[in-house]
This record gives structure tokens, C-alpha cells and sequence, in this order.
């Protein structure tokens, strides 16, 4: 993840679930600042989201067919809405979505990355805390990612 201004940061369902797991959502907005989100998005998290999280519904879009034909309807909302942007970044976690998100030539981003990003900003105190309540979901994260956390 550069440094790079972008027109919208959309985060997949994966990275809101994770983060909120482990109680880091706010990660994403002092990194950020704001963060985009479908309506499928919002319904696939299912918990109620702080006021810097928009949620457009592009429930409707008929690129969310055709980019299902790839990745779930969470994703392909995601992409549906990232292609109306000039820079977007796509905060996406699934192999398929990462390879799709390549072939478009669009910015992306795991969790991971946000991560290591927020560790970077110095907005992690604790690393080895953060580690072990990521390895208590099933969230899977290597040992050589791990190490670069650390």
C-alpha cells in the first residue's frame, strides 16, 4: 500500500469482521479517515457501523452479476462500486478478489496490509496482544506474515 491519495477506500466484509473481532475497527478510519461500503457489504457484517463508515446501495448495479461470475456478491459490490472511481483502493482479502483486483488494474490492499500500515503510523502499541487476538479467530494469518508484524 503506497502513500497515495485515493478518490475512495472500499473495505470488504473480511476486514470490517476482522478488525472487529479484535476490537481495531478504528484502525481503519485514523489510517483513512473515511471508508466506503456497500449496502451487501453492510448486511454481510451485520452489526451496526460508526458514522465514518458510508454505505451506498448499488444493490441494483448489473456489474455485480457479472463480477460474481469471479468472487461473492460482497466482493463483486466492492468492485461494482470501485470501477465508478477513478483511484480507488479495494481493502479486499480473498485470493480470487486480489487476482480480479490485478487484472482490472486496481489499487487493493489485505487487512494485513491495514496492519501493517497502522503499525508503521505508530498506531500499534502492542503487537504481540494484536498477534494473539488475531490468532483466536479464523482469521488465517502465516508465520512470515506474523513476523513482518512483529
Amino acid at each position: 500500500m503506497t502513500h497515495q491519495k485515493y478518490d475512495v477506500i472500499i473495505a470488504d466484509t473480511s476486514c470490517l469482521i476482522l478488525l472487529d473481532k479484535i476490537s481495531e475497527l478504528e484502525l481503519l478510519s485514523k489510517i483513512f479517515k473515511n471508508i466506503t461500503i456497500t449496502k451487501i457489504i453492510a448486511n454481510e457484517f451485520g452489526n451496526i457501523l460508526p458514522d465514518w463508515i458510508t454505505i451506498i446501495d448499488n444493490s441494483i448495479s448489473k456489474n455485480i452479476a457479472l463480477f460474481e461470475l469471479e468472487v461473492d456478491i460482497g466482493e463483486a459490490s466492492a468492485f461494482s462500486l470501485a470501477i465508478d472511481y477513478l483511484n480507488p483502493l479495494l481493502i479486499i482479502d480473498d485470493l480470487k478478489a486480489r487476482n480480479l483486483a490485478k487484472k482490472l488494474k486496481l489499487n487493493y490492499t489485505g487487512t494485513f496490509g491495514i496492519l501493517l500500515k497502522a503499525k508503521e503510523l505508530g498506531l500499534i502499541d502492542n503487537s504481540e496482544s494484536l498477534i494473539n487476538k488475531i490468532k483466536c479467530t479464523n482469521f488465517h494469518i502465516s508465520d512470515e506474515l506474523i513476523e513482518l508484524l512483529k
